[in-house]
């Protein structure tokens, strides 16, 4: 979009932006991207509770196999059995809809739709989204999508029980187990529902970093939160398609009598029509989708964690252009790593040491964010807010979890370790808690700009520190058993006596849980306490450089009522020799801070004033 356009744009919404609002277009059928990014952060936060809960009921069954479950009876029903124990087959479903939630429901729309929604225009100085139409219809998509899930769970037959990935044949066959029946079928449902959602969203976040940056905004002067949410974007847009067409697919297979993923199947002894098909094809399709997910999670928040890093540790992000290399390298090598989840499926092993090459070379790029987060902490003046401590938190576990991929990235140790505990830990370390770390770090750190009140500092050590500890206490006993072998996903292990010796291992892991989920109680009742009794947040409470602080406490649909900021600066000048204050925000010309100790100060100038030319050029009135 053309300066002339974007401030015709703000002239339009300006006009327009005190008008009257009721209750329902202003909270539910909104198209202010802010309230949308609040919709889908309360609609992660509950997947979030849900997801875990789930956790917990399965993580009992294995810490005490002995336990008599009874008394979850009036909440599972008929999947408790008469002898107390959880059904076997909602054991399966459980595991599914657990993977599910937390990886679609929580980390990818509660995670990247909150903050792409909340933040794009609030840091690049746009009034709202290229389209308010379309991020409104992206939420409300994942809505029905959560929906219709949430409905999977209250059905006779139980959820869908195929693993989260839904692997065929299991999940093509609807006869095979009472997940596979009307469960699975929701389960696409749903998914088809929110792949529409992501994929809307992603058209706009895109269209709105593009068109939409306000003067002076260059590429190379974006906030790394801003690249970040750019490249997940381009990420979704190009993968969640594939998916699309491996779920059309098993829909054929179960309902019209294709035979895409099945081929000689046997049921109770009778066999089934079924020829040509490959049940290794929908694992090529899923994760060609699965593996750049990891970084659709991931990335947002390692961007999130960059700018609250640097905020707080009062220093530039070291390495600004290697920051964004090294997304662009992930963004690039995550689409050609996928089979690598499938070394254990029989793959040719000259394909296989290609994939592992690949998978190896993947890791340089995430080590480079890794040496970048802690040289910015070195010797930085360390603000330790709750938000810096949860991203620090995250940098731990995408140390010790991207360690251990070291480990599975290699073929022949890959296939001894696949199907064990081992990567129950590394994913969860890695991608889940890294993911959910940083997801918090946003959530404290923004928290003073969505609802204008501060949450309790006291309240956010307490829940840092318990989910720390004790989300290295769940996992990090599960690489020990892992590497032992014990094998996950197995219902019940206490006939094996090679496992029984883990039992006091496995109860401790869950007692762990408990105490893990109970922290986050912690969490809840401060974010809802806080929204209506907190403090009042300062303009700028944090003393960033971006944008959105420069907006009112809580700013209005249009983000600014006057004109919007012209950009100078890169988003980091933090520190900055010479100048007055340890921040110097975006807006502020570099005439305003002329020092002899500031580098380049006068071709820096000299492009100022070429900005402000070009300002009065476009003020000029139009034929």
């Amino acid at each position: 979009m053309s300066t002339l356009s974007q401030n015709i744009n703000s002239d339009v919404h300006e006009e327009h932006e005190h008008h009257e609002e009721n209750w329902v277009t202003k909270y539910l059928f909104t198209t202010d991207h802010k309230m949308i990014g609040k919709q889908f952060l309360i609609t992660g936060l509950v997947w979030a509770l849900i997801g875990g809960a789930l956790s917990l009921i399965f993580r009992l069954q294995l810490g005490f196999p002995d336990m008599n479950l009874d008394w979850l009876r009036p909440i599972l029903g008929e999947w408790i059995t008469d002898s107390g124990k959880i059904d076997p087959n909602f054991y399966l479903a459980l595991v599914t809809m657990h993977g599910t939630i937390m990886v679609f429901f929580v980390l990818t729309a509660g995670l990247s739709g909150t903050f792409s929604n909340f933040l794009i225009p609030l840091q690049i100085g746009a009034r709202d989204m290229a389209s308010g139409f379309m991020n409104a219809l992206s939420y409300w998509l994942f809505f029905i999508s959560s929906v219709i899930m949430l409905s999977s769970l209250f059905i006779e037959t139980g959820p869908a029980a195929g693993g989260w990935v839904v692997y065929p044949p299991l999940s093509a066959l609807p006869q095979a187990v009472p997940g596979s029946q009307l469960g699975m079928t929701l389960w696409l449902i749903a998914m088809v529902f929110f792949i529409a959602s992501t994929l809307i969203g992603g058209i706009n976040y895109i269209a709105t970093i593009i068109n939409m940056r306000t003067k002076g905004l260059s590429f190379n002067k974006l906030p790394l939160t801003i690249w970040a949410f750019f490249l997940t974007a381009i990420i979704g847009l190009l993968s969640f398609p594939v998916l699309f067409a491996a779920a059309l697919l098993l829909v054929f297979d179960r309902s019209f009598g294709t035979s895409f993923y099945l081929s000689e199947i046997y049921i109770g002894g009778e066999a089934l029509p079924n020829v040509g098909g490959s049940a290794v094809l929908y694992q090529h399709l899923f994760w060609f989708l699965g593996h750049p997910e990891v970084y659709i999670v991931l990335l947002p928040a390692l961007g999130i964690t960059s700018e609250i890093i640097a905020t707080n540790a009062r220093k530039p992000i070291f390495g600004y252009k290697a920051m964004i290399g090294s997304m662009l390298g992930i963004t690039v090598l995550s689409f050609v790593v996928w089979a690598h989840h499938m070394f254990v499926s029989g793959m040719n092993p000259f394909l296989g040491s290609i994939f592992m090459f690949l998978t190896l070379i993947i890791a340089v790029p995430s080590a480079i964010k890794v040496f970048n987060y802690l040289t910015t902490l070195w010797k930085g003046n360390l603000q330790f807010t709750t938000a810096m401590l949860f991203s620090i938190g995250l940098v731990s576990f995408f140390i010790s979890g991207g360690l251990t991929g070291i480990f599975l990235g290699n073929a022949a140790l890959d296939i001894q370790l696949h199907d064990t505990y081992f990567v129950v830990a590394h994913f969860h370390l890695v991608m889940g808690s890294a993911s959910f770390f940083g997801m918090m770090a946003g959530i404290y750190h923004w928290f003073p700009k969505m609802y204008g009140r501060m949450m309790d500092e006291k309240l956010g050590y307490l829940h840092f520190w318990l989910t720390f500890v004790g989300v290295y206490l769940v996992f990090f006993p599960m690489h020990y058993i892992g590497i032992a072998g014990f094998p996950r996903r197995y219902y019940s292990f206490t006939n094996f006596d090679a496992f029984s010796s883990f039992t006091d291992l496995n109860t401790f892991i869950s007692i762990a849980a408990i105490l893990t989920m109970s922290a986050q109680f912690i969490f809840v009742f401060n974010f809802f306490y806080s929204m209506y009794r907190g403090r009042k947040a300062p303009l700028n409470p944090w003393k960033s450089t971006t944008l959105e602080w420069t907006t009112p406490r809580v700013p209005g649909h249009g983000n600014w009522p006057g004109k919007v900021p012209v950009v100078y600066r890169w988003p980091y000048d933090y520190s900055k020799p010479g100048a007055e204050d340890d921040f110097i925000p975006q807006t502020v010309p570099y005439s305003e801070t002329k020092s002899s100790n500031l580098p380049h100060e006068n071709e820096l100038i000299e492009l100022e004033e070429e900005i402000n030319r070009e300002d009065e050029k476009v003020t000029e009135p139009q034929n």
